[in-house]
């Protein structure tokens, strides 16, 4: 290829892992192998790091997202776009767009109890990494914007519950801490319910049912709808989720919430975990495609060709998402998709895209918070939405955009592209709409064909909507990991990339080393992760 860099041939060819494409989950996978003492090639078409879990300028988006296909070998290693239905406006990016860093797989946060944070701390690449809080957490309810009441200051605080009401989510709380602490245990037969309807016998009121449903667990589908919710929460995984948000609150002394969110953007991550298995001996090439297999007269995987056109070995291959295998070099093994951990039964969704949004603005959705995040539950914003929008607003102290501008990532689950924009596009008018009617609110963001109406409020400079396909991750003879998803967090990516590991070397362990044992004396950021005393 002619726009190839003049890469010197790389030394040694055989290596125990090639890895392409630098996603969190390759990354975390590359990081864990040569911590294992593999040895590792990871590789990248593209120049910077990431892939789909990469923070990008705005000049950027527009070619990731639409790619240019690549020249394959006589194998037809076929590479496709996972995203569709690309849609950005304006096509000329804002003044100062090198000063932003967008996130591709937005919105995200981490919580500060959860698997990612756990892998981070046990891995040690939380020297390279550094956090903030997110603000505020914020629900859409009948029009306005309320924060959620998810500590005790806070329940006493809303003006909106009633004494009793008040009484009675403060003894469900209890209740909740005394099932995680073994003091007072919930019934199994409760357990295997669905969460909605315990939450209906704890005789919540429907708004307050609401708020854990979706603002505290997290939950997608509409949970009342019975016979067409895609998946039911139980009350079990209910309850995990809700200890999981209460064991995140001020766990550290950084983050007073839930919820933090790496400075940089989200693409720190990955590149954190890449720095980490650089450390350990990973050999990292950016871009450098694949353009070939190389197979055995038994059809049996060898090694790879670089489109520098130099061959490289190796006992095992882990393919990015936008990669197809090739049909005849799959196995039929029921149980080779990484949705089937144990752990976590619900990778696989029915619903097979989560639409995305990015939006530039210049007004803070809360004129004294910057990093907010917000939920539409389902039916919220009009009779259709059949999922929940979520909706995450990053500020400049986060070194993602400019001091005095902010950048809006939404997200919802859908099954067809047009589906899933509409619900994006109705949650952005409606905080677009947020003004005088609102005293809770001061000050809106307007898309910029409606500044006639909203003369006082700035516009919305630059967005772009797109909707990604969910890809499972694939265990077999050549390895594919997993897209990111749609959820808030990071859990099944984390539980499928150690799937993956153990499925490779079911005889090591995933990241045994501590943090301690070594680490990089050039690491010049270093994150507050220690919990509270």
């Amino acid at each position: 290829m002619a726009d190839l860099p003049p890469y010197p041939p790389i030394d040694p060819t055989t290596f125990d892992l090639i890895i392409v494409g630098t996603g969190l989950s390759q990354s975390i996978l590359g990081a864990a192998a040569a911590s294992a003492g593999k040895s590792v090639l990871h590789l990248d078409p593209n120049p910077f790091y990431g892939s789909h879990s990469s923070s990008i300028p705005p000049t950027g988006f527009s070619s990731f997202l639409c790619p240019p296909e690549l020249s394959t070998g006589d194998r037809l290693l076929t590479h496709r776009s996972v995203y569709s239905d690309v849609d950005i406006v304006p096509e000329a990016c804002p003044e100062d767009s090198r000063k932003f860093i967008l996130d591709v797989s937005g919105p995200r946060v981490l919580f500060c109890a959860d698997k990612a944070i756990e892998i981070i701390l046990r891995s040690g690449v939380n020297q390279y990494l550094e956090f903030k809080a997110i603000d505020e957490l914020l629900i859409w309810d009948e029009g306005k914007l309320e924060s959620v009441p998810d500590t005790r200051s806070k329940i006493f605080k809303d003006k909106k519950m009633r004494l009793q009401e008040k009484n009675l989510l403060m003894t469900f709380f209890k209740l909740v801490q005394q099932h995680a602490q073994e003091e007072k245990k919930i019934s199994n037969d409760d357990l295997q319910r669905p969460f909605v309807d315990f939450l209906t016998e704890s005789r919540l009121p429907e708004r307050i049912k609401k708020i854990i449903l979706y603002a505290i667990a997290m939950v997608d589908y509409d949970q009342d709808e019975k016979k067409f919710c895609k998946h039911i929460l139980s009350t079990k995984d209910g309850i995990e989720r809700l200890v999981l948000y209460n064991s995140s609150v001020s766990r550290f002394s950084n983050a007073p919430g839930a919820m933090i969110y790496p400075i940089y953007g989200q693409g720190e991550l990955p590149q954190a975990f890449c720095r980490r298995a650089a450390v350990k001996g990973c050999i990292h090439v950016l871009r450098m495609p694949i353009i070939d297999l190389h197979v055995d007269e038994s059809g049996q995987y060898r090694g790879v060709k670089l489109a520098s056109d130099q061959d490289i070995y190796s006992d095992r291959l882990v393919l990015d998402p936008s990669y197809k295998i090739p049909s005849d070099m799959k196995k039929s093994n029921p149980r080779d998709s990484l949705s089937d951990h144990p752990e976590n039964p619900n990778l696989t969704d029915s619903y097979t895209k989560v639409a995305r949004a990015v939006c530039i603005t210049g007004t803070s959705l809360r004129p004294d918070v910057s990093n907010v995040l917000v939920i539409f539950p389902p039916q919220s914003l009009f009779p259709q939405q059949a999922t929940a929008v979520r909706a995450l607003q990053i500020g400049g102290n986060m070194a993602i955009c400019p001091p005095g501008m902010f950048v809006l990532y939404l997200s919802a689950l859908c099954s067809e592209a047009v589906q899933g924009k509409e619900s994006l596009q109705e949650a952005i008018n409606a905080l677009v709409n947020l003004g005088s009617d609102n005293t809770e609110t001061s000050g809106s963001i307007s898309d910029s064909t409606s500044d006639a109406k909203n003369a006082g409020a700035r516009p919305v400079i630059w967005k772009a909507f797109y909707v990604q396909e969910l890809v499972e991750g694939h265990y077999d003879a050549i390895c594919s990991a997993p897209t990111p998803d749609g959820r808030l967090d990071y859990d099944n990516v984390i539980l499928a990339t150690i799937q993956l590991f153990e499925n490779l070397y079911p005889e090591e362990k995933f990241f045994p080393e501590t943090p301690a044992e070594d680490s990089d004396e050039d690491a010049d950021a270093n994150v507050n992760l220690e919990p509270e005393s």
